[in-house]
């Protein structure tokens, strides 16, 4: 090779070596950059619509505002819920009888008549006391009658009107203070105004306990068979409140005990308990 060929060789590389140098550095992986993110971007898969759809829905985005919304709803719902339910389980007339849902309709057709004579008589008192002439004298009677009424109601006087004779035969000893006691309950229940059981007159605050010997205490007083109730009252109410089915009598006669139950339209209660002053207790009208 000549000399003037080296020489023209020599400036060549020396051209391609400066161009070289004037290029940025940053242009080459620049370039490279850009030719892979499309390509990366073309080998990310795109997902099904039903992927993008879950992805979407979970995990949920609830605000504060919203759970505390839903929580209140729920509450809400779980209460009435309940009361539902409790209203429709609680009724005690659910699965009775025929016959004894006639004898609840009865008492309570006997309680209603009871209250609407008593609302009359009130009335009818008031009306006297309005019109009377004499109005000191009209109070005075009405109060001797109210006290007499109190007396037979807490026992302090003799009582007598129509009503029934309850006379209960037990020679095995099987009838307890808690049949006698379920059977005083029925009575009131049905009206009974006035109620002695052997020699003890029956009140508020009578208790009844299981004694020895099969006997029964009545406010501390032992009493043996045969029981005898007499019972002042409407008798067309008080003996079917006893005989209804599965009621005291059937009860009674479970135990292999006699029961008879008579009506009559005089019954004398005379059995009295001693009137009892109240140690604490005054009137606030004073």
């Amino acid at each position: 090779m000549s000399e003037d060929e080296n020489k023209n060789h020599e400036n060549k590389n020396d051209e391609q070596h400066r161009l070289r140098k004037e290029l940025p550095d940053e242009v080459v992986p620049q370039a490279a950059d850009d030719a892979e993110v499309p390509a990366a971007e073309a080998k990310a898969p795109a997902g099904t619509g039903r992927q993008r759809l879950a992805k979407g829905l979970w995990p949920p985005r609830v605000s504060r505002a919203q759970l505390i919304v839903a929580v209140l709803l729920f509450v809400l719902g779980l209460g009435l819920a309940i009361q539902v339910r409790s209203n429709s389980d609680s009724s005690a007339l659910r699965g009775a009888r025929q016959e004894d849902l006639v004898r609840i309709l009865d008492e309570l057709d006997d309680r209603t008549q009871r209250l609407g004579d008593e609302k009359q008589r009130l009335e009818g008192q008031r009306t006297e006391l309005e019109n009377s002439s004499d109005q000191a004298e009209e109070a005075r009677k009405q109060t001797v009658e109210r006290e007499r009424q109190l007396g037979i109601l807490a026992g302090t006087v003799a009582a007598q009107g129509p009503g029934i004779t309850l006379t209960i035969s037990d020679k095995k000893g099987a009838v307890k203070a808690d049949m006698l006691l379920d059977a005083i309950q029925e009575l009131r229940a049905a009206g009974a105004e006035a109620i002695q059981v052997n020699d003890v007159r029956v009140v508020a605050d009578t208790y009844l306990t299981d004694a020895s010997g099969g006997r029964v205490s009545v406010d501390g007083h032992k009493i043996g068979e045969p029981f005898v109730f007499k019972v002042i009252g409407k008798p067309q109410d008080l003996e079917p409140a006893l005989n209804i089915p599965g009621g005291v009598v059937q009860t009674l006669e479970k135990e292999q005990a006699t029961v008879t139950v008579a009506q009559a339209q005089k019954i004398v209660v005379d059995a009295l308990r001693p009137a009892k002053r109240p140690d604490y207790a005054q009137s606030s009208s004073q």
